[in-house]
């Protein structure tokens, strides 16, 4: 299986989860991500992130893209019919993909198996881990170092992947310097979970390396992930993106926005406002108009700049 990137064209993407409707904090995320290739004369991608059959619904995946053409926020490859030549575009239709790039990592003796349970895991987590982070203590890890022996594929359990003690070091467009530690932010993490679905780590930078993707925009919450996934684009040997995180758009209550806010949902905000009102709306929040006024995403771009983009933690929308 071989790959050929083209990495001279900026691209970014956007890869939302059709497991529900989008709400407002979503828009905010794509209309940036947007702007950004737009103004660059680059080109942007809608990937659907399908991976959990239980929740992703083709439904909310048309759904998905009826409301991002309705706001005006056209892309250039992907979506569910599969425009461009990068696809399949859908995570559910790539599982050979993934299963190459997970072959070559077993292969190369940094996974093993672990037969841990949530609780198992929770049992060791120290009293101040509490945002949320699991931090895996390694309780499953081969006593001698790697390379480990390769494990039989129709093995039980989860595959983790081995990470050493080392910082990884990073720029965020946003908050500017980052430098994460693998083993006390997460310890070995997982590459395939126990029922052979992949992990997100290992998808999305597998996506975007063969996508060429050369930044990726998306809220704070996922900042420290990121040291994850550049330490899987070494393992691979591709090229990580500019990064690129974004403050969490909240309620009034202060509460960072989810599927089950009706009122910011898009299938609220398009009875009540019209493409131009959300966009605008948007576009103030992040500062990049000075006073609200109804716009379309293609008038922003001339006036689209990262310095303008708060560096807050969140950002409240009433």
């Amino acid at each position: 299986m071989s790959f050929t990137v083209n990495t001279s064209i900026p691209t970014g993407r956007f890869a939302p989860s059709p497991s529900g409707r989008m709400h407002l904090g979503n828009i905010f995320t794509a209309l940036i991500s947007w702007l950004s290739v737009r103004k660059a004369g680059g080109r942007w991608i809608l990937r659907i992130e399908d991976l959990d059959p239980q929740r992703s619904k083709l439904e909310f995946a048309r759904q998905i893209e009826d409301d991002l053409h309705w706001l005006g926020l056209d892309w250039d490859e992907g979506g569910i019919d599969g425009l461009g030549d990068r696809g399949p575009y859908c995570q559910s239709l790539r599982n050979d993909i993934y299963q190459h790039f997970f072959d070559k990592l077993r292969s190369a003796g940094l996974t093993y198996k672990c037969h841990c349970t949530r609780a198992d895991i929770m049992a060791t987590q120290a009293p101040h881990e509490s945002d949320g982070r699991i931090v895996y203590s390694g309780r499953c890890r081969p006593a001698a170092a790697p390379p480990f022996p390769q494990c039989a594929s129709e093995q039980t359990g989860a595959t983790r992947l081995f990470v050493p003690d080392r910082d990884i070091d990073f720029v965020d467009r946003v908050y500017g310097p980052q430098s994460v530690n693998l083993t006390t932010h997460c310890g070995d993490f997982v590459l395939q979970r126990a029922d052979r679905a992949w992990a997100y780590q290992l998808a999305v930078v597998v996506d975007d390396a063969l996508m060429g993707v050369s930044e990726v925009i998306r809220g704070n919450d996922l900042l420290l992930s990121s040291a994850q996934q550049i330490y899987i684009y070494e393992l691979i040997g591709h090229t990580p993106p500019a990064y690129a995180h974004l403050p969490l758009v909240c309620n009034a209550a202060g509460q960072r926005l989810s599927k089950r806010d009706s009122s910011m949902s898009m299938a609220h905000l398009r009875l009540t406002l019209s493409p131009r009102e959300i966009i605008g709306r948007i576009a103030h929040m992040a500062h990049i108009i000075d006073k609200y006024e109804p716009c379309s995403p293609s008038d922003l771009i001339d006036s689209f700049d990262w310095s303008k983009i708060p560096q807050s933690k969140t950002i409240v929308i009433h």
